[in-house]
């Protein structure tokens, strides 16, 4: 099996955002929680307006976390980290240094595909490790996978080879944005 369209992809939406690497994932909450495990952060601050996912996701890694007020377009920071929800943005040049903002291609995003969603990061050992934890704790480069001697402990959070081939196709296609949303109040939710 080849992965071309999904190192393509990185590729375009590198080039694209202006982030030096790019790793896909099968969503954006898996993205954030990606990076959330990579810096082991055990408390954050978070508008409470966004998509419930997000406090559920901090609800599963145990993090410690406040809902604040804070209203935002197209992106917002975990407050204390480096990390970004941007599943709202989509533009050229948008990658900050030395952060990781988190992409979403879901249903009402800049770029729809589906269940597809990214980190943008300028580190090269933190592409390495985030890529291999995504796709099951392997090294795409290495086909067939049984080929392969040791693995990451891994998450299934790989997007499919035809989402990815489809972004590369869209992408310049899309009007660049960054979308202000009216999520509800996360505050006024219980999480079970």
């Amino acid at each position: 099996m080849s992965f071309e369209s999904l190192f393509k992809f990185e590729q375009d939406l590198a080039e694209y955002t202006g982030a030096p690497y790019v790793v896909l994932t099968d969503g954006g909450t898996h993205a954030i929680e990606l990076c959330m495990r990579y810096d082991n952060i055990q408390q954050t601050a978070f508008s409470a307006f966004t998509y419930l996912s997000i406090p559920m996701l901090m609800h599963h890694l145990r993090i410690s976390y406040i809902l604040t007020s804070e209203l935002w377009t197209g992106e917002y920071q975990f407050h204390g980290t480096r990390i970004w929800d941007s599943a709202r943005r989509l533009e050229p040049n948008m990658y900050r240094k030395g952060q990781r903002q988190c992409l979403s291609f879901g249903w009402t995003k800049p770029l729809y595909l589906g269940r597809v969603g990214a980190i943008l990061l300028d580190n090269e050992e933190e592409y390495y490790v985030l890529s291999r934890w995504r796709s099951d704790g392997r090294d795409l480069n290495i086909n067939p996978w049984e080929q392969e001697e040791s693995f990451y402990a891994g998450f299934h959070y790989c997007p499919t080879l035809e989402l990815c081939a489809k972004g590369s196709e869209l992408l310049p296609t899309i009007t660049p944005q960054s979308q202000q949303v009216e999520y509800p109040d996360c505050r006024k939710i219980k999480i079970l």
